[in-house]
Protein backbone atom coordinates (compact mmCIF):
# COMPACT_ATOMS: atom_id res chain seq x y z
CA UNK A 1 0.00 0.00 0.00
CA UNK A 2 2.80 2.40 0.89
CA UNK A 3 4.56 1.53 -2.37
CA UNK A 4 1.44 2.34 -4.35
CA UNK A 5 1.00 5.63 -2.48
CA UNK A 6 4.60 6.67 -3.05
CA UNK A 7 4.40 5.83 -6.76
CA UNK A 8 1.25 7.93 -7.15
CA UNK A 9 2.69 10.88 -5.26
CA UNK A 10 6.13 10.92 -6.87
CA UNK A 11 5.03 12.39 -10.23
CA UNK A 12 3.17 15.25 -8.51
CA UNK A 13 6.14 15.93 -6.23
CA UNK A 14 8.58 16.17 -9.11
CA UNK A 15 6.32 17.69 -11.76
CA UNK A 16 7.42 21.25 -10.95
CA UNK A 17 11.13 20.50 -10.61
CA UNK A 18 11.94 21.57 -14.19
CA UNK A 19 10.07 24.91 -14.18
CA UNK A 20 11.38 25.68 -10.70
CA UNK A 21 14.98 25.01 -11.72
CA UNK A 22 14.54 27.08 -14.88
CA UNK A 23 13.09 29.86 -12.73
CA UNK A 24 16.15 29.69 -10.47
CA UNK A 25 18.40 29.98 -13.52
CA UNK A 26 16.60 33.13 -14.69
CA UNK A 27 16.82 34.66 -11.22
CA UNK A 28 20.55 33.93 -11.20
CA UNK A 29 20.92 35.63 -14.58
CA UNK A 30 18.90 38.55 -13.22
CA UNK A 31 21.34 38.78 -10.31
CA UNK A 32 24.20 38.94 -12.83
CA UNK A 33 22.39 41.73 -14.70
CA UNK A 34 22.02 43.57 -11.39
CA UNK A 35 25.78 43.24 -10.83
CA UNK A 36 26.36 44.56 -14.33
CA UNK A 37 24.17 47.61 -13.62
CA UNK A 38 26.24 48.30 -10.50
CA UNK A 39 29.55 47.90 -12.34
CA UNK A 40 28.16 50.05 -15.13
CA UNK A 41 27.51 52.79 -12.60
CA UNK A 42 31.09 52.58 -11.36
CA UNK A 43 32.32 52.64 -14.95
CA UNK A 44 30.36 55.81 -15.66
CA UNK A 45 31.35 57.60 -12.46
CA UNK A 46 35.05 56.82 -12.89
CA UNK A 47 35.02 57.95 -16.55
CA UNK A 48 36.10 54.46 -17.60
CA UNK A 49 33.69 53.81 -20.45
CA UNK A 50 35.92 55.04 -23.28
CA UNK A 51 39.11 53.32 -22.15
CA UNK A 52 38.57 50.36 -24.52
CA UNK A 53 38.27 51.73 -28.03
CA UNK A 54 37.47 48.48 -29.86
CA UNK A 55 34.72 45.88 -29.60
CA UNK A 56 36.24 42.42 -29.95
CA UNK A 57 33.60 39.94 -28.88
CA UNK A 58 36.03 37.00 -28.64
CA UNK A 59 39.54 38.38 -28.19
CA UNK A 60 38.27 41.15 -25.93
CA UNK A 61 37.76 38.59 -23.18
CA UNK A 62 41.49 38.57 -22.44
CA UNK A 63 42.87 41.83 -20.98
CA UNK A 64 46.40 43.07 -21.83
CA UNK A 65 48.94 40.62 -20.39
CA UNK A 66 52.25 42.31 -21.13
CA UNK A 67 53.68 45.79 -20.78
CA UNK A 68 53.72 46.13 -24.57
CA UNK A 69 50.02 45.23 -24.72
CA UNK A 70 49.22 47.89 -22.11
CA UNK A 71 51.23 50.51 -23.97
CA UNK A 72 49.36 49.65 -27.17
CA UNK A 73 45.94 49.97 -25.51
CA UNK A 74 46.99 53.22 -23.86
CA UNK A 75 48.11 54.50 -27.26
CA UNK A 76 44.67 53.80 -28.71
CA UNK A 77 43.04 55.64 -25.81
CA UNK A 78 45.35 58.61 -26.38
CA UNK A 79 43.72 59.09 -29.78
CA UNK A 80 40.30 59.76 -28.23
CA UNK A 81 38.96 63.27 -27.60
CA UNK A 82 38.49 62.36 -23.93
CA UNK A 83 42.22 61.79 -23.42
CA UNK A 84 43.31 64.73 -25.57
CA UNK A 85 41.02 67.22 -23.86
CA UNK A 86 40.47 65.84 -20.35
CA UNK A 87 42.61 62.92 -19.18
CA UNK A 88 45.82 63.95 -20.95
CA UNK A 89 45.91 67.53 -19.65
CA UNK A 90 45.07 66.13 -16.20
CA UNK A 91 48.27 64.06 -16.34
CA UNK A 92 46.92 60.52 -16.71
CA UNK A 93 49.65 57.89 -16.43
CA UNK A 94 49.70 54.27 -17.57
CA UNK A 95 48.79 53.26 -14.02
CA UNK A 96 45.75 55.52 -14.10
CA UNK A 97 44.76 54.09 -17.48
CA UNK A 98 44.95 50.55 -16.09
CA UNK A 99 42.45 51.55 -13.39
CA UNK A 100 39.79 52.83 -15.79
CA UNK A 101 40.52 49.99 -18.25
CA UNK A 102 39.77 47.43 -15.52
CA UNK A 103 36.24 48.72 -14.88
CA UNK A 104 35.29 48.86 -18.55
CA UNK A 105 36.80 45.42 -19.13
CA UNK A 106 34.94 44.00 -16.11
CA UNK A 107 31.70 45.50 -17.40
CA UNK A 108 32.12 43.94 -20.84
CA UNK A 109 33.39 40.62 -19.45
CA UNK A 110 30.34 40.27 -17.21
CA UNK A 111 28.11 40.92 -20.21
CA UNK A 112 29.74 37.98 -22.00
CA UNK A 113 29.33 35.80 -18.90
CA UNK A 114 25.62 36.65 -18.74
CA UNK A 115 25.12 35.66 -22.37
CA UNK A 116 27.04 32.41 -21.92
CA UNK A 117 25.23 31.41 -18.72
CA UNK A 118 21.84 32.11 -20.26
CA UNK A 119 22.59 30.32 -23.55
CA UNK A 120 24.14 27.22 -21.98
CA UNK A 121 21.61 27.05 -19.14
CA UNK A 122 18.50 27.43 -21.27
CA UNK A 123 20.04 25.16 -23.92
CA UNK A 124 20.42 22.46 -21.29
CA UNK A 125 16.73 22.69 -20.36
CA UNK A 126 15.83 22.62 -24.06
CA UNK A 127 17.85 19.43 -24.62
CA UNK A 128 16.12 17.83 -21.64
CA UNK A 129 12.75 19.04 -22.99
CA UNK A 130 11.95 20.75 -19.70
CA UNK A 131 10.92 24.14 -21.07
CA UNK A 132 7.17 24.49 -20.45
CA UNK A 133 4.92 24.99 -23.43
CA UNK A 134 4.64 28.62 -24.48
CA UNK A 135 7.93 29.70 -22.85
CA UNK A 136 10.36 28.85 -25.64
CA UNK A 137 9.69 32.06 -27.58
CA UNK A 138 9.93 34.14 -24.40
CA UNK A 139 13.31 32.72 -23.53
CA UNK A 140 14.47 33.29 -27.11
CA UNK A 141 13.26 36.90 -26.91
CA UNK A 142 15.19 37.41 -23.66
CA UNK A 143 18.37 36.13 -25.31
CA UNK A 144 17.89 38.45 -28.31
CA UNK A 145 17.19 41.35 -25.95
CA UNK A 146 20.44 40.63 -24.13
CA UNK A 147 22.37 40.68 -27.40
CA UNK A 148 20.66 43.89 -28.42
CA UNK A 149 21.65 45.40 -25.09
CA UNK A 150 25.29 44.68 -25.89
CA UNK A 151 24.92 46.36 -29.28
CA UNK A 152 23.35 49.42 -27.65
CA UNK A 153 26.30 49.52 -25.25
CA UNK A 154 28.78 49.70 -28.13
CA UNK A 155 26.54 52.23 -29.91
CA UNK A 156 26.84 54.32 -26.74
CA UNK A 157 30.62 53.98 -26.56
CA UNK A 158 31.05 54.98 -30.22
CA UNK A 159 29.34 58.30 -29.49
CA UNK A 160 32.29 59.24 -27.27
CA UNK A 161 35.00 58.07 -29.65
CA UNK A 162 34.01 60.08 -32.69
CA UNK A 163 33.73 63.81 -33.19
CA UNK A 164 34.38 66.46 -30.56
CA UNK A 165 32.65 64.72 -27.63
CA UNK A 166 34.71 63.85 -24.56
CA UNK A 167 32.01 61.58 -23.12
CA UNK A 168 29.25 59.33 -24.38
CA UNK A 169 25.88 60.68 -25.50
CA UNK A 170 23.53 61.08 -22.51
CA UNK A 171 20.65 59.77 -24.62
CA UNK A 172 22.52 56.64 -25.67
CA UNK A 173 23.62 56.14 -22.07
CA UNK A 174 19.99 56.35 -20.92
CA UNK A 175 18.95 53.83 -23.60
CA UNK A 176 21.71 51.44 -22.45
CA UNK A 177 20.68 51.69 -18.80
CA UNK A 178 16.95 51.44 -19.42
CA UNK A 179 17.35 48.43 -21.71
CA UNK A 180 19.38 46.74 -18.96
CA UNK A 181 16.67 47.43 -16.39
CA UNK A 182 13.98 46.24 -18.80
CA UNK A 183 15.91 42.99 -19.29
CA UNK A 184 16.33 42.74 -15.52
CA UNK A 185 12.58 43.12 -14.98
CA UNK A 186 11.66 40.76 -17.82
CA UNK A 187 13.89 38.04 -16.39
CA UNK A 188 12.25 38.40 -12.97
CA UNK A 189 8.73 38.43 -14.46
CA UNK A 190 9.38 35.26 -16.49
CA UNK A 191 10.97 33.57 -13.48
CA UNK A 192 7.88 34.34 -11.40
CA UNK A 193 5.62 32.95 -14.14
CA UNK A 194 7.67 29.75 -14.08
CA UNK A 195 7.28 29.60 -10.31
CA UNK A 196 3.52 29.52 -10.93
CA UNK A 197 3.91 26.68 -13.44
CA UNK A 198 5.98 24.78 -10.87
CA UNK A 199 3.08 25.02 -8.42
CA UNK A 200 0.38 24.29 -10.98
CA UNK A 201 1.15 23.04 -14.48
CA UNK A 202 -2.05 24.66 -15.75
CA UNK A 203 -1.10 28.13 -14.44
CA UNK A 204 -1.30 30.92 -16.98
CA UNK A 205 1.27 33.74 -17.23
CA UNK A 206 0.51 36.86 -15.23
CA UNK A 207 -0.71 39.94 -17.08
CA UNK A 208 -0.03 43.60 -16.51
CA UNK A 209 -2.97 45.28 -14.78
CA UNK A 210 -3.83 48.96 -14.93
CA UNK A 211 -2.09 49.65 -11.64
CA UNK A 212 0.93 47.63 -12.70
CA UNK A 213 1.29 49.69 -15.87
CA UNK A 214 0.76 52.94 -13.96
CA UNK A 215 3.36 52.14 -11.30
CA UNK A 216 5.97 50.95 -13.79
CA UNK A 217 5.35 53.90 -16.14
CA UNK A 218 5.74 56.39 -13.28
CA UNK A 219 8.96 54.68 -12.22
CA UNK A 220 10.19 54.60 -15.85
CA UNK A 221 9.97 58.40 -16.07
CA UNK A 222 12.07 58.73 -12.94
CA UNK A 223 14.65 56.27 -14.24
CA UNK A 224 14.82 58.15 -17.54
CA UNK A 225 15.33 61.46 -15.74
CA UNK A 226 17.97 59.86 -13.54
CA UNK A 227 19.83 58.53 -16.58
CA UNK A 228 19.78 61.98 -18.19
CA UNK A 229 20.98 63.58 -14.96
CA UNK A 230 23.85 61.09 -14.91
CA UNK A 231 24.67 61.53 -18.58
CA UNK A 232 24.65 65.33 -18.43
CA UNK A 233 26.32 65.33 -14.98
CA UNK A 234 23.43 67.48 -13.81
CA UNK A 235 23.82 66.21 -10.26
CA UNK A 236 26.74 68.56 -9.78
CA UNK A 237 24.74 71.78 -10.34
CA UNK A 238 23.48 71.74 -6.73
CA UNK A 239 24.68 70.11 -3.52
CA UNK A 240 21.88 71.43 -1.30
CA UNK A 241 18.50 69.93 -0.38
CA UNK A 242 15.55 70.56 -0.37
CA UNK A 243 16.35 73.93 -1.97
CA UNK A 244 18.51 74.13 -5.07
CA UNK A 245 21.12 76.86 -4.66
CA UNK A 246 18.87 78.85 -2.37
CA UNK A 247 15.57 78.46 -4.21
CA UNK A 248 12.89 75.84 -4.73
CA UNK A 249 13.08 76.32 -8.50
CA UNK A 250 16.74 76.94 -9.38
CA UNK A 251 17.86 80.01 -11.25
CA UNK A 252 19.61 79.55 -14.54
CA UNK A 253 17.08 77.39 -16.40
CA UNK A 254 17.30 78.25 -20.10
CA UNK A 255 13.83 78.43 -21.63
CA UNK A 256 14.99 80.26 -24.76
CA UNK A 257 14.65 77.22 -27.02
CA UNK A 258 11.30 76.13 -25.64
CA UNK A 259 10.10 73.81 -22.87
CA UNK A 260 10.85 70.56 -24.73
CA UNK A 261 14.48 71.51 -25.32
CA UNK A 262 14.83 72.61 -21.70
CA UNK A 263 13.37 69.34 -20.36
CA UNK A 264 15.79 67.28 -22.46
CA UNK A 265 18.92 69.45 -22.22
CA UNK A 266 18.97 71.94 -19.34
CA UNK A 267 21.01 70.68 -16.39
CA UNK A 268 19.21 72.73 -13.76
CA UNK A 269 15.76 71.66 -14.93
CA UNK A 270 16.73 67.99 -15.25
CA UNK A 271 18.09 67.97 -11.71
CA UNK A 272 14.97 69.74 -10.44
CA UNK A 273 12.60 67.33 -12.19
CA UNK A 274 14.49 64.26 -11.03
CA UNK A 275 14.50 65.23 -7.37
CA UNK A 276 10.80 66.19 -7.25
CA UNK A 277 9.31 63.59 -9.59
CA UNK A 278 10.70 61.14 -7.02
CA UNK A 279 7.93 62.16 -4.62
CA UNK A 280 5.27 61.47 -7.25
CA UNK A 281 6.81 58.02 -7.61
CA UNK A 282 6.61 57.58 -3.83
CA UNK A 283 2.92 58.57 -3.75
CA UNK A 284 2.07 56.17 -6.56
CA UNK A 285 4.06 53.30 -5.07
CA UNK A 286 2.51 53.76 -1.62
CA UNK A 287 -0.96 53.22 -3.11
CA UNK A 288 0.36 50.48 -5.38
CA UNK A 289 1.97 48.62 -2.47
CA UNK A 290 -1.27 48.81 -0.47
CA UNK A 291 -3.11 47.15 -3.34
CA UNK A 292 -0.44 44.46 -3.53
CA UNK A 293 -0.66 43.85 0.21
CA UNK A 294 -4.36 43.03 -0.06
CA UNK A 295 -3.48 39.88 -1.99
CA UNK A 296 -3.07 36.83 0.23
CA UNK A 297 0.57 36.13 0.99
CA UNK A 298 1.82 39.30 -0.74
CA UNK A 299 2.94 41.21 2.33
CA UNK A 300 6.68 40.59 1.64
CA UNK A 301 6.35 42.22 -1.78
CA UNK A 302 4.67 45.26 -0.24
CA UNK A 303 7.44 45.55 2.34
CA UNK A 304 10.06 45.23 -0.41
CA UNK A 305 8.49 48.10 -2.39
CA UNK A 306 8.34 50.40 0.65
CA UNK A 307 11.88 49.51 1.72
CA UNK A 308 13.29 50.06 -1.78
CA UNK A 309 11.78 53.48 -2.44
CA UNK A 310 12.48 54.65 1.12
CA UNK A 311 16.14 53.69 0.85
CA UNK A 312 16.34 55.17 -2.64
CA UNK A 313 15.04 58.55 -1.49
CA UNK A 314 17.53 58.69 1.39
CA UNK A 315 20.44 57.71 -0.85
CA UNK A 316 19.39 60.27 -3.45
CA UNK A 317 19.42 63.09 -0.90
CA UNK A 318 22.75 61.96 0.56
CA UNK A 319 24.26 61.72 -2.92
CA UNK A 320 23.30 65.34 -3.63
CA UNK A 321 24.54 66.60 -0.25
CA UNK A 322 27.87 64.77 -0.70
CA UNK A 323 28.55 66.49 -4.00
CA UNK A 324 28.04 63.16 -5.81
CA UNK A 325 30.32 60.86 -3.81
CA UNK A 326 30.98 57.86 -6.03
CA UNK A 327 30.09 55.19 -3.48
CA UNK A 328 26.77 56.89 -2.67
CA UNK A 329 25.95 57.39 -6.33
CA UNK A 330 26.64 53.70 -7.02
CA UNK A 331 24.41 52.65 -4.12
CA UNK A 332 21.73 55.01 -5.44
CA UNK A 333 21.82 53.32 -8.86
CA UNK A 334 21.89 49.84 -7.31
CA UNK A 335 18.86 50.59 -5.15
CA UNK A 336 17.09 51.93 -8.21
CA UNK A 337 17.50 48.50 -9.80
CA UNK A 338 16.18 46.86 -6.62
CA UNK A 339 13.17 49.18 -6.76
CA UNK A 340 12.51 47.98 -10.31
CA UNK A 341 12.66 44.38 -9.06
CA UNK A 342 10.25 45.07 -6.18
CA UNK A 343 7.80 46.93 -8.42
CA UNK A 344 7.88 44.14 -11.02
CA UNK A 345 7.24 41.66 -8.22
CA UNK A 346 4.21 43.63 -7.05
CA UNK A 347 2.87 44.08 -10.58
CA UNK A 348 3.23 40.34 -11.16
CA UNK A 349 1.26 39.58 -8.02
CA UNK A 350 -1.61 41.79 -9.16
CA UNK A 351 -1.46 40.27 -12.63
CA UNK A 352 -1.38 36.75 -11.24
CA UNK A 353 -4.61 37.42 -9.35
CA UNK A 354 -6.27 38.62 -12.57
CA UNK A 355 -5.02 35.64 -14.55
Amino acid sequence: MSTHASSSIAPDATRGAGPRSLSNLLLFVAALVFAMVVIGGITRLTESGLSITQWDVVTGVVPPLSHADWVREFGLYKQTPQYQQVAGPAGMTLSGFKFIFFWEWAHRFLGRVIGLVFFVGVGWFAVKREIPKGYGWRLGALFVLGGFQGAVGWFMVVSGLEGPRTEVSPYRLSAHLLFALFLFGALIWTALDLRGVARNSDARPARLTGWGVFALATLFIQLLLGAWVAGFRAGYVSNTWPLMNGGFVPEGIDWSRGPLFAVTHDLFLLHFLHRWWAWIVVAVLVVFARKVRKVDGARPASIAIHSAFGTQIILGILTVLSGIAIWLAVLHQATGALLVAATVWGAHILGRRQA
